[in-house]
């Protein structure tokens, strides 16, 4: 059985729906959920954590349903995002108790060791922490609990590239014994190149494709070339073809029957050109 299972989760808005979204998430791994701003990450990572109900659709964490079990359900997800949700005037005191009192498997003693490892201030109110000490804050409520998976959203911006690979090294660890997994939301996609093996990639409400990441990685090339190159045969092939003055730069399937010219370049893209030119595809 899959630790998470995401089954046609549809969501409908004044100007915007979220269309059908299925996905599965085997224990031990990270997935990585891309798209530009406004595609629906947000929405379904929402309705993941139930923080909004969807119209329609199941979701289900270690085969547990949140109709089954709210309590155990909620406690099951360590949820980081882009900014703190605890109050500002609240002291970690404040937020120890509360946890205390809203999760059955909440360990202070674990919840005490996290926050003197990262040296969060007990006595201050979280108003005055940096974004990195909110950041690892958020870190220190999930895995002070016995969660299943964490979800990421935009948790890594705005934060110094130190703080980010500790953060990096923190979900390979939380990962490492296979029984748990993370769901990763990031316009960062350098994270994901290094840490990612699944990618989700949404678009407009819509799955655009969910892979491995190696297989994405394997099923395109970069090509750049002069504009003599760029023979209308060629570019019916190429996906997201960016023209400029001295030539061209899209993507090729790696299963396309036509030969790429000798005087292409080719290499392999990374998983934020590939995003890019698709969209630029799309378009």
């Amino acid at each position: 059985m899959e630790l998470l299972e995401v089954r046609g989760i549809t969501k409908k808005y004044a100007k915007f729906t979220l269309r059908d979204i299925s996905f599965s998430l085997p224990a031990g791994y990270i997935m990585g959920y891309v798209g530009r701003n406004g595609a629906g990450k947000t929405t379904t990572l929402s309705a993941i954590t139930r923080l909004i109900r969807p119209d329609s659709g199941t979701v289900t964490i270690d085969g547990l349903r949140f109709e089954d079990d709210p309590i155990a359900y909620r406690d099951s997800i360590g949820y980081i995002g882009d900014s703190s949700y605890f109050p500002r005037r609240m002291t970690l005191r404040d937020i120890r108790t509360v946890l205390k009192d809203f999760y059955p498997s909440f360990d202070a003693a674990a919840f005490d060791a996290l926050a003197e490892k990262w040296e969060l201030p007990d006595k201050a109110q979280i108003q005055t922490y940096s974004r990195g000490m909110k950041v690892k804050l958020m870190f220190a409520a999930a895995l002070c609990r016995e969660t299943k998976i964490l979800i990421l959203d935009e948790a890594t911006t705005g934060l110094d590239p130190r703080v980010r690979r500790e953060i990096l090294k923190l979900l390979q660890d939380y990962i490492a014994d296979g029984k748990h997994s993370v769901l990763f939301s990031t316009h960062i996609m350098e994270d994901l190149q290094d840490i990612a093996d699944y990618i989700f990639f949404i678009e407009r409400g819509e799955k655009v494709f969910c892979e491995p990441k190696d297989d994405i990685l394997e099923s395109y090339l970069l090509v750049k070339g002069g504009p003599e190159e760029l023979t209308p045969e060629l570019e019916r092939l190429l996906i997201g073809v960016e023209k400029h003055d001295y030539g061209f730069q899209a993507l090729y399937p790696t299963d396309s029957a036509l030969a790429l010219p000798p005087a292409l370049s080719a290499e392999k893209p990374t998983i934020d050109q590939i995003v890019v030119h698709i969209l630029e595809g799309r378009e």
